[in-house]
C-alpha cells in the first residue's frame, strides 16, 4: 500500500465530506448529529487554514483515505499554543496505518508551527482504536468526562488525552 500524507486541497472537499458524513451518521467520534454539506466543510477547512492550523489528507492509490487537522483547543488567548487534533479515516481504510501516518504528520506540522500541547477529545470511551492510536503517539490519558453527549440513543463519554509538542512546557511560550 502506497501512502502519501500531504496538505489538503480544495479538490479534496467531496472526499472529506463523504468520510466525515459516514463518521457522523454511523459513529461516535463526532458529536454532530447531521453531516455538514460540502460547502460547510470547505468553510470550516478555510477557517482553520486561515488561522494557521494544518489540514492534511492521506492518499492511498490516488484516492483520499483519510484526513486530519488541528484547531484551537479553546478560543481564549491563553490557550493559543494548545491545539486539538481530529482524525477521520475512510471505513475501507481503517486499521491499515492511515490514522497513524496522519497523526504523526499532524504532530510534526504542529511542532513546526510552534504549538506546545496537543489535546485529543475522543468521543465515546469505548473508542478503543482511537485511544490506542493516540497512546502509540505518546498521548497520555488525562481525564474522562462521563455521559456528556447523547447519540444513537445512548450516553457518550469524552476521553481527554494529551501530549507535549516540541519543548512542551519546558520553557515559557513564545508570544504569538
Amino acid at each position: 500500500m502506497s501512502l502519501l500524507v500531504r496538505p489538503s486541497a480544495d479538490a479534496d472537499i467531496p472526499a472529506l465530506a463523504a468520510i466525515y458524513a459516514h463518521a457522523v451518521i454511523h459513529g461516535t467520534a463526532s458529536f454532530e448529529l447531521e453531516p455538514p454539506s460540502e460547502a460547510e466543510m470547505a468553510r470550516r477547512r478555510a477557517a482553520l487554514l486561515a488561522g494557521g492550523y494544518p489540514y492534511l489528507v492521506a492518499e492511498v492509490g490516488g484516492g483520499v483515505a483519510g484526513y486530519a487537522y488541528a484547531g484551537a483547543y479553546r478560543t481564549r488567548p491563553a490557550y493559543q499554543t494548545t491545539v486539538e487534533d481530529s482524525i477521520y479515516v475512510a471505513p475501507s481504510r481503517q486499521g491499515l496505518g492511515v490514522g497513524s501516518a496522519l497523526l504523526r504528520a499532524l504532530i510534526e506540522s504542529c511542532e513546526a508551527g510552534g504549538f506546545r500541547q496537543m489535546v485529543a477529545v475522543i468521543g465515546d470511551s469505548a473508542s478503543i482504536g482511537s485511544r490506542k492510536l493516540h497512546a502509540a503517539h505518546d498521548f497520555r490519558l488525562v481525564g474522562i468526562l462521563q455521559a456528556v453527549g447523547c447519540k444513537h440513543g445512548r450516553w457518550l463519554d469524552s476521553v481527554l488525552m494529551q501530549r507535549a509538542l516540541g519543548e512542551g512546557a519546558a520553557r515559557p511560550p513564545d508570544v504569538r
